[in-house]
């Protein structure tokens, strides 16, 4: 019987295998087919919110309702998020970054659907953020939802996340090829057979919801009238540094403002500052009203009308009069960005980068255009553009590359996409080491990477690490009081602490060997003799790759751990290391 069992053992764990595999190819169809409807649900709902909203409007006049409606948008919003989710929605992909780096890839449920109202609310009303995170968070609170609900392990939720993400992204642009990539890189799921299956397959079928309910017209669609010409690849390049350098003032105003901002300690405040200020904005300016798209497109196809409120400064043919007007734009843009989403709005910086690489890319034809030896296509450039904000921003190339190939239906810019993507990556790379998304993860150690042994210590946390099977004993207790201890403790080490639990030093069993077996000192050597504060200490909160250092600092084999000043426990470097390599093996089984 036992050598029957040694030879179905193989075969048994096999087919389990394959029932899981395709228990998660079914659940990634079923993601993706929900995100793509989740994608155009949203997309439907705001375009006829935006077009009751704004009923009667000619954009390229002043309304003085301008000056109100972001107001209403962001109070709305603020209410939605406080008194009915009780939670917070900005900043939708890094959420799901961090739920990936420190939850395991769970989702609270109301993500189903709460971002997705929420941006309603900011956007319509004239937020200057898009719906791309916020459907991203959406998908990916899909993709939690039903890997927990059929009880897939850790790493299937995690892939099973970046497959709803990836699945309600695809829904919005049309775009399956860049949205399995933006999970590949920027959600840092690993790039294995595994992971990349269900992702493709998740924004396959998103795509294709979005095309059946949608039809086939991708969102931005631009006719170029004049084809890709290799002598125009260094000016591409240029336009790659200039873009890197628009993505780092993207990137650094974006902070600047958040950090102003959370200056105000009550809701309130923030809203009324960034309600009125978000409308001064779109009133001198209403192409920033909003996504943008509208106005981003009519601008690369060479109407620039509407770019400013025709009621203060009527727009100019004069060269010098659009570049101003271009460049005000580009830097309002961030600024009513940033505004929204610090005031408590809820939006994503997918179509803020869009479009501020938009008007960057058409700046830049412009201005070089203005030389006598220089005759640039300012279409291709202005799309192109879109490509190397988007790179630059978010440290994503490949994403930007397939995104605006893919959406904008232009495949035969992919050479000058490649070149302007990689030199802005690059030429932001040189300033800052972690994109807009990552950065505050990065500051409070909480973001996974695609280096797995950092990962696998990000998912770890001192607080299920921490062994309580070490005695404890008062500092005021004697040397027999401590033999007492000693004769029923487990380990070598004895924790001193004092009659509040604040803990006072340590007692290591082999300094007191030659002293334990002398009854006549018991009653003569207290504890606080004995004892000493070891180094370093470790607090419940800290990250583990924190606590790895200080072991490998010291080459302590226990630490103890501390929380305003109360003794919890002790976390071993045997304990980690195991924990290490049993998360280590269940994230690299393929």
């Amino acid at each position: 019987m036992d050598i029957y069992h040694k030879i179905l053992k193989k075969p048994i764990t096999s087919i389990h295998n394959r029932q899981l595999r395709i228990e998660v190819l079914f659940l990634s169809v079923v993601i993706g087919a929900w995100g793509g409807i989740s994608a155009v649900l949203l997309k439907n709902i705001a375009y006829y919110t935006h077009q009751w909203v704004t009923q009667g409007f000619d954009f390229g006049k002043g309304y003085y309702a301008y000056l109100a409606l972001p107001l209403i948008g962001l109070s709305l919003t603020v209410l939605f998020t406080n008194y009915v989710v009780k939670d917070k929605l900005s900043h939708g992909v890094s959420i799901v970054l961090h739920a990936i780096s420190k939850r395991f890839g769970k989702l609270p449920k109301h993500n189903l659907y709460s971002s997705m109202v929420a941006s309603i609310f900011t956007i319509t009303f004239g937020g200057s953020m898009g719906f791309e995170a916020p459907i991203v968070l959406t998908g990916g609170g899909i993709g939690s939802f039903l890997g927990r609900r059929f009880h897939m392990n850790r790493k299937t939720i995690i892939i099973l996340v970046g497959a709803g993400a990836s699945g309600a992204l695809a829904g919005i642009f049309k775009a399956p090829i860049a949205s399995t990539i933006f999970s590949l890189e920027i959600l840092m799921i690993d790039l294995t057979m595994a992971s990349l299956i269900p992702i493709l397959i998740a924004s396959v079928t998103g795509a294709s919801m979005a095309y059946f309910l949608m039809g086939n017209q991708v969102l931005f669609s631009i006719h170029l009238s004049q084809s890709y010409q290799v002598d125009n690849l260094p000016y591409y390049a240029i336009l790659g540094i200039f873009t890197g350098l628009v993505s780092l003032y993207f990137t650094r105003t974006t902070f600047m403002i958040e950090n102003l901002m959370d200056k105000f300690k009550r809701k309130i405040d923030k809203v009324l500052v960034g309600g009125i200020m978000l409308g001064i904005i779109i009133y001198v300016f209403p192409s920033i009203y909003g996504e943008g798209y509208e106005f981003l497109r009519m601008l690369i196809s060479g109407n620039a009308n509407v770019l400013v409120n025709q009621n203060i400064a009527a727009s100019s043919g004069r060269i010098w009069h659009l570049l101003l007007l271009l460049g005000l734009i580009m830097v309002f843009k961030v600024i009513a960005m940033a505004t929204t989403g610090a005031s408590g709005g809820v939006g994503g910086i997918f179509a803020p980068s869009l479009f501020m690489g938009g008007v960057a890319g058409v700046f830049y034809a412009k201005m070089i255009n203005v030389l006598p030896f220089v005759n640039v296509p300012e279409k291709n450039m202005g799309v192109v553009g879109m490509a190397g904000v988007m790179a630059g921003v978010m440290h994503a190339p490949l994403t930007g590359i397939f995104l605006v190939a893919e959406f904008t239906g232009n495949y035969q810019l992919f050479a000058p996409l490649i070149f302007t993507a990689i030199f802005s990556y690059l030429t932001i790379s040189l300033f800052e080491t972690h994109s807009i998304y990552t950065k505050r993860l990065a500051e409070k150690g909480e973001l996974m990477t695609h280096h797995k042994d950092k990962a696998v210590l990000q998912m770890m946390r001192v607080s299920n690490l921490i062994e309580t099977n070490f005695r404890t004993i008062n500092k005021n207790a004697n040397l027999g009081d401590l033999v007492q201890v000693l004769t029923n403790s487990e380990r070598n080490l004895v924790a001193v602490v004092d009659d509040e639990n604040n803990f006072q030093g340590i007692i290591f069993m082999n300094d007191i060997r030659n002293i334990i077996f002398k009854p006549e000192l018991y009653n003569t050597i207290r504890v606080d003799e004995l004892m000493y504060m070891p180094e370093p200490l470790v607090s419940p909160d800290e990250t583990m790759e924190e606590v790895t250092r200080k072991f490998q600092d010291t080459g302590n084999y226990n630490l103890p751990v501390i929380k305003d000043g109360k003794y919890l426990g002790f976390v071993s470097r045997a304990q980690v290391f195991s924990q290490y390599r049993k998360l280590l093996r269940e994230f690299s089984d393929e």
